[in-house]
């Protein structure tokens, strides 16, 4: 089971906010703290709240979660398997800073993944997930009225892993879900301020398509929804 979303502060500036309410496994079990580490690291990358070059101190990492060196080094190292997080001897760690030719070739990774995805989903999506992406989109609308940009970037980039679970493909989803979370880093250093991670009507326009079963006119507008969102990048020459 995983483990209880960690509590953030309002204002959240870093991974020292994180106050985890977390029921404490036995200390042997370095395994199950370990993944409490790695979860709550990559969801505030996923999420934005660990910005690309922010440190991640050991000693501090261990005293927010009360847990040893060990333990955070083993979440530290699964997450520089998964380059959203750079290691370097005898300096630490810190939240990756992807290259321009980085920044392209996860976009270009993204549009083959999401193609697939939806490729997939079209095939065997139902009325229940139809009704399902259509509330969604309601509780976006509604962030979006209300002026909450916080909860309407959370929902909108979730917006593509929950067409992802709905594909039915494990492993469809843990590379989305990777890619996204590099997709994070990518925007917060290259896109400038004020624009939008995603567009609401396009989500809306992809859900119809979704339901007429209309896979090839679908895939095609899941293509240039990612096109659009790389376009706004400004990457150096």
């Amino acid at each position: 089971m995983k483990p209880p979303e960690p509590v953030a502060k309002a204002r959240f500036t870093g991974y020292t906010d994180f106050i985890l309410p977390l029921p404490r496994p036995s200390a042997n079990d370095r395994s199950s703290l370990g993944h409490t580490v790695y979860d709550a690291l990559f969801d505030a990358m996923l999420a934005g709240r660990l910005r690309p070059g922010e440190r991640l101190a050991e000693l501090q990492l261990c005293e927010n979660f009360g847990v040893s060196r060990t333990v955070v080094r083993q979440a530290l190292h699964r997450l520089a398997e998964l380059r959203v997080v750079d290691i370097v001897p005898n300096k630490g760690a810190t939240v990756a800073c992807p290259s321009p030719r980085e920044a392209l070739e996860v976009f270009e990774a993204r549009i083959a993944i999401e193609t697939a995805i939806i490729l997939r989903l079209a095939r065997r999506i139902g009325q229940s997930d139809i009704a399902r992406l259509r509330q969604r989109l309601a509780s976006e609308h509604e962030a979006l009225n209300n002026h909450d940009h916080p909860r309407w970037a959370h929902l909108a980039g979730g917006f593509h892993l929950a067409l992802a679970e709905m594909a039915g493909s494990a492993e469809l989803l843990r590379l989305l879900t990777e890619l996204l979370t590099r997709c994070t880093l990518i925007v917060a250093l290259y896109e400038p301020p004020g624009n939008a991670l995603c567009e609401h009507e396009e989500h809306t326009r992809l859900v119809d398509l979704l339901a007429l079963q209309d896979a090839p006119a679908a895939a095609a507008l899941m293509q240039a929804h990612i096109a659009e969102l790389q376009a706004r990048l400004v990457l150096p020459a």
